[in-house]
């Protein structure tokens, strides 16, 4: 027992295989002073993993954001995940890294962010979705299923492999690229029941609104 102080309990983190809805937040859509509102948004509004995405900042300036939302996400017992920069992952409290398809193996990153780190990798296409159970991620993100601005360089993929990765790999898939509570349904019904969303979350005028949406729609 303590002696007059109080402890506040971590809560447990959700485990991958239970998470629906992986929200990222992207500095290309949130200003810096908006990063730790905009996560507590998010999470209210039901996401069960995020990932921090900043393709135009320095190093440094991620170790800072990385410090300032991995407790928010501890706290609330939600993965807090670095795009690339695995290794960040220690000294910043995040819980993984996602290393694109073209960047460093699996297993490199996770020599670099630590053996109990949760590591992702993209996949544009079955084959590579196919591939990458060699390398052994605890996900893979699928994608872009739409043209999305977030990957403008990227080739749309449609939805009709979607079932078939489901059952080419055995870890979770989570679709992405220019997904919506819009076209949400049209996703689900093509056989996804974990996706990323993105930009339709940060646009959006009450984001833990269209969170709460979506990640109603996937329990549906």
């Amino acid at each position: 027992m303590g002696t007059g102080g109080t402890v506040e309990l971590k809560t447990p983190m959700k485990p991958v295989s239970d998470c629906r809805l992986y929200g990222i937040i992207d500095t290309g859509y949130v200003p810096a002073e908006k990063l730790s509102p905009m996560t507590e948004l998010l999470i209210r509004g039901g996401i069960d993993i995020l990932q921090l995405r900043a393709k135009k900042q320095s190093r440094d300036e991620i170790r800072i954001m990385a410090r300032e939302l991995a407790p928010i996400c501890q706290h609330a017992g939600i993965a807090f995940i670095l795009n690339d920069y695995p290794d960040l992952v220690a000294e910043t409290g995040a819980d993984g890294a996602h290393v694109g398809q073209n960047d460093m193996s699996v297993s490199e990153a996770r020599r670099l962010a630590g053996k109990e780190a949760i590591i992702g990798k993209s996949t544009h296409s079955l084959e590579q979705a196919r591939a990458s159970v060699e390398e052994i991620p605890d996900y893979i993100g699928f994608g872009p299923l739409f043209a999305t601005a977030t990957k403008p360089d990227y080739t749309p993929i449609g939805m009709e492999q979607i079932f078939h990765v489901l059952h080419s790999v055995p870890y979770p898939v989570f679709c992405i690229g220019g997904i919506t509570v819009t076209n949400l349904p049209k996703v689900i019904q093509a056989g996804a029941d974990r996706v990323v969303i993105v930009s339709d979350l940060l646009t959006s005028a009450d984001p833990l609104a269209r969170a709460s949406s979506c990640k109603a729609l996937l329990q549906s």
